[in-house]
């Protein structure tokens, strides 16, 4: 059997989940990692995805740098240089083709785009929509609550409640939302403060503002198409700016999880 340390690791999703569980895993020397998403990732905590360089060309989060490839070739060559790729790869055709030792599905649309559990040996779900020991091996619960980073290795995780986790009090009234459809317009950045009342975007002539003060944690980028109702960013009521740029306790506890399925599942397979 191949090394663990060894493993390539594929993710569906460079946004905030699919980097924090990439900055776990490297940093316990399972480096050999790949991240595929769109050509142009809407993540809103962009401050801690590697999907930033998509725009950028890398990304840094926590000390761990990921850097663009532009060809499949390039990734081996950006592993020998200590960091991790990410590719432009909407179609998940980098799976067939690097044939990788485990896949996380860390997109959370709430069901499953089209991950199999043929993908890989192990094949790791994050969320609703998938079903551990049928379209994947295992199902790591990301539902705030008692059970957030449980490894489900029959049936699924909960469904989706539609409610934002709850930080010093606030839920939907923390989520930056879209008012209307178009293009998102904003002069704000990821650490500013805001208080309520503050105009923190809009979409055409329709104006979001803010309902909490707090720290802007996470923004979209300004000048994207937005959807009605769509998720633009949040506001953090505890006020800390060194948070929009470190992995979250949601984050760190999934990845804690994914690492654990992994080291479960290689130490029980012959």
């Amino acid at each position: 059997m191949k090394p663990i340390n060894k493993l390539v690791i594929a993710i569906k999703g460079a946004g905030e989940m699919g980097s924090g569980i990439a900055v776990r895993l490297y940093s316990a020397n399972l480096q050999s990692i790949y991240m595929l998403d769109i050509q142009e990732p809407l993540a809103v905590r962009r401050g801690v995805s590697f999907s930033e360089a998509m725009y950028e060309g890398s990304k840094t989060v926590e000390g761990v740098t990921a850097v663009l490839a532009d060809r499949n070739r390039e990734i081996q060559k950006i592993w020998k240089g200590g960091k991790i790729a990410v590719t432009v790869d909407p179609e998940w055709k980098t799976i067939d083709l690097m044939k990788p030792d485990i896949v996380i599905d860390a997109i959370l649309a709430k069901k499953n785009t089209g991950t199999s559990i043929k993908d890989a040996p192990l094949v790791i779900g994050l969320g609703p929509g998938f079903t551990a020991a049928g379209d994947v091996h295992m199902v790591i619960e990301t539902n705030r609550g008692h059970h957030l980073g449980r490894i489900i290795r029959k049936g699924n995780a909960e469904p989706n409640t539609g409610v934002p986790g709850e930080i010093s009090g606030h839920t939907t009234d923390r989520v930056i939302r879209a008012p209307g459809k178009g293009i998102f317009v904003s002069r704000h950045e990821i650490g500013d403060g805001v208080k309520p009342g503050d105009l923190i975007g809009s979409v055409g002539d329709k104006e979001h503002h803010a309902e909490i003060s707090g720290i802007i944690r996470g923004l979209i980028r300004s000048g994207t198409m937005v959807f009605s109702g769509q998720k633009l960013g949040d506001i953090d009521p505890r006020g800390e700016e060194h948070y929009c740029h470190t992995v979250s306790d949601k984050s760190r506890t999934i990845s804690g999880a994914v690492l654990e399925g992994i080291l479960w599942f290689y130490n029980n397979t012959d």
